[in-house]
């Protein structure tokens, strides 16, 4: 199919597609007159690189995932299968870390601030270093504070129950 073809069955622009040709993403042959001819294997390969881009995969790994497809293998159902197999793993982990990001933004990230004034919870004689360098509170899911329970998970001590916590032990 031509490139106008490709591009209007697949959704991608036409150079978006000369793009992701130049990267090595996806191949055409040249007909008699010397335009580039997409084979239709070619609409399962643009979809992969659209979900992996939409997922956040780097161009490097898509390349790497459908090489048999650019080698002339067609890419059945098994094959994207293990592809997204593959991509799953780095996907979960990132949804973690982005939930956990985005649960945290509101309270206190344990940046080692020590001001009364602006942190809703004073890190006290800078207690968040036991934690390391960094905003240790957006880093993992072990204990919340130095003086919290070893089995409560950072996650499940929220910000109110921090500040609940931390005016009980002034007011004794």
């Amino acid at each position: 199919m031509s490139v106008g073809a490709l591009a209007e069955r697949s959704g991608f622009s036409v150079s978006a597609i000369h793009f992701y040709e130049r990267a090595g993403l996806i191949r055409s042959t040249r007909n008699g007159a010397n335009h580039r001819r997409y084979h239709r294997t070619m609409l399962r390969v643009l979809a992969i690189i659209k979900a992996g881009q939409r997922a956040g995969i780097p161009l490097a790994e898509i390349r790497s995932a459908i090489a048999p497809a650019l080698a002339g293998n067609p890419l059945s159902r098994g094959a994207w299968g293990a592809i997204s197999a593959a991509w799953r793993a780095d996907l979960d982990r990132r949804i973690a870390a982005l939930t956990l990001i985005r649960d945290r933004l509101d309270g206190c990230v344990r940046c080692g601030c020590l001001s009364h004034e602006l942190c809703p919870i004073f890190n006290e004689n800078d207690a968040a270093a036991a934690f390391g360098p960094g905003a240790a509170g957006l880093e993992d899911a072990g204990p919340p504070w130095p003086d919290a329970p070893e089995d409560q998970p950072r996650a499940a001590l929220t910000l109110s129950s921090r500040i609940s916590s931390a005016s009980a032990k002034t007011s004794s």
